[in-house]
């Protein structure tokens, strides 16, 4: 790490830091948030010419306290014309993110698309904002590593700019201390930082902020993250050979979505990725022995995550690959064929007042004396909805004064993570994510673009353009 002074028209900024292990173009955002002139505006002398974004630092021989000349003209703000008309421009910048109808994008700061598309995804979920923003400094649990802690501080932060921000944002914080605390994601190749997997990033994160924003001194500990993405499944693990049976619990983020030459579709990946053959030890048998496991969910959570196994190990090439089969999501998935008989019947009630409101909506008839509407009396609500672990669709608000919800298992598509490109270790990663005003957004690093609907639909593979890696669903909930 050296500093150099950087003068631009008349100012001069002093002490500007340079890691010399990133890239000029991470420079050249720093200098965009000291000056507002835009990275691909910025020209920087250095020796030999102008300052390349991908040019090696060891070459260019810039020493401690240099002195470096930057032109460049900065984005500027249109002015209020006399007649009193006010344009977007003109706006506080938190006023700019509402009237613009979606919030920042991130700089790529050399092959980090695939931290990009997972922060924006994971910003959309309101819910984990209002956690980090309970989280401070000064709050760090015991059981809380330093590295996790910062890291979760730096998501906070981040969050937050990107809230109040229409320019695009510089991860710069975020990404030093991801690095630190998962060295993985800064291995360098030929003296640049790799491509990495998202949903490594994307299981990473969440499993850091899982462990910050546990409830310090809370009776049941309790967990916001698992609250929010968690999934309790139960499974039945049998033996055919000698009718052994046993059953296990466990919580996880995501379901995952098996691709092979029978899966057309998102249900049917589903359902391949609930059963999964294992080895181990039989007590009957003396010896090791298959065991087929079945998984029911037995839980709901308010967001629900899939994540495509689109990636594998090919031994012949010693390489990842990717399979491009296409497979289709819906943009409201039901998933009551895949929970429990517990589950079941506990989602029975919520989904029939579901109908009913759904059937007014669309002037039907309804039975408003049905038991269900007689037990509940509820109306639909905007309020997002979860469950607890023992299965019950009905849960305790987050904030007070908020209703009491009830999980129908239906859910509306909210974010895609796509990956385009035939190799996890290349490729792009992009994030499109539906906006509260119910636009969708593409946010391509730091050029998000509106979309619509039927764009979103067309990720599901099948070819060379961008395909869904991650989705994310909400919860479609009923409230007392």
């Amino acid at each position: 790490m050296i500093t150099v002074n950087v003068k631009w028209q008349k100012e001069i900024f002093k002490e500007v830091e340079i890691d010399t292990t990133q890239s000029p173009y991470v420079f050249k955002c720093q200098l965009y948030d000291l000056t507002g002139v835009p990275p691909e505006r910025q020209k920087i002398m250095v020796k030999g010419g102008l300052l390349k974004d991908d040019a090696d630092w060891s070459t260019l021989g810039v020493k401690e306290g240099q002195k470096l000349m930057m032109m460049g003209t900065a984005d500027e703000i249109v002015k209020s014309p006399e007649k009193g008309t006010v344009f977007v421009e003109d706006l506080p910048e938190e006023e700019q993110v509402v009237a613009v109808g979606h919030t920042a994008g991130l700089f790529n700061l050399g092959n980090t698309c695939y931290m990009n598309s997972t922060l924006q995804c994971l910003h959309s979920v309101p819910e984990l904002k209002s956690s980090l923003i309970k989280y401070s400094h000064s709050e760090r649990n015991n059981d809380v590593d330093p590295s996790s802690h910062m890291l979760t501080i730096a998501t906070r932060d981040l969050f937050n700019e990107l809230d109040k921000s229409v320019k695009p944002v510089a991860p710069m914080q975020f990404w030093m201390v991801l690095r630190k605390k998962y060295p993985q994601f800064g291995q360098l190749h030929n003296g640049v930082f790799m491509q990495q997997d998202a949903e490594e990033c994307w299981t990473q994160l969440l499993y850091t902020l899982s462990q910050s924003l546990r409830s310090p001194g809370s009776s049941e500990n309790l967990d916001a993250v698992k609250a929010i993405f968690g999934i309790e499944l139960i499974s039945r693990i049998h033996c055919q050979e000698s009718n052994e049976e046993s059953s296990e619990s466990e919580s996880v983020y995501s379901l995952k979505c098996h691709i092979s030459q029978e899966v057309n579709h998102l249900h049917e990946g589903i359902k391949h990725g609930l059963k999964s053959e294992l080895e181990k030890a039989s007590p009957a048998l003396g010896r090791s022995a298959t065991y087929l496991k079945e998984s029911r969910i037995n839980s709901l959570p308010r967001y629900l995550t899939v994540q495509f196994v689109r990636f594998f190990w090919k031994r012949e090439s010693n390489q990842k690959a990717k399979i491009l089969r296409k497979v289709d999501y819906p943009l409201e998935l039901d998933v009551y064929d895949f929970c429990s008989d517990d589950l079941r019947k506990k989602l029975d009630a919520p989904r029939q007042i579901l109908r009913n409101e759904e059937g007014k909506k669309l002037g039907l008839k309804v039975n408003d004396t049905s038991s269900a509407q007689k037990e509940n009396d509820v109306k639909m609500a905007d309020a997002e909805g979860s469950s607890n672990v023992d299965g019950e669709p009905s849960v305790v608000p987050m904030d007070e004064g908020e209703k009491e919800t009830q999980m129908t298992g239906i859910y509306d598509l909210v974010a895609v993570l796509t990956h385009k490109g035939r190799s996890a270790d290349s490729g792009h990663y992009v994030g499109w994510v539906k906006q509260e005003n119910g636009k969708w957004i593409e946010f391509d690093d730091d050029n998000p673009k509106p979309r619509v609907e039927d764009d979103i639909t067309r990720l599901s593979g099948g070819g060379d353009w961008h395909m869904a890696y991650i989705i994310m669903y909400k919860a479609r909930v009923v409230s007392v």
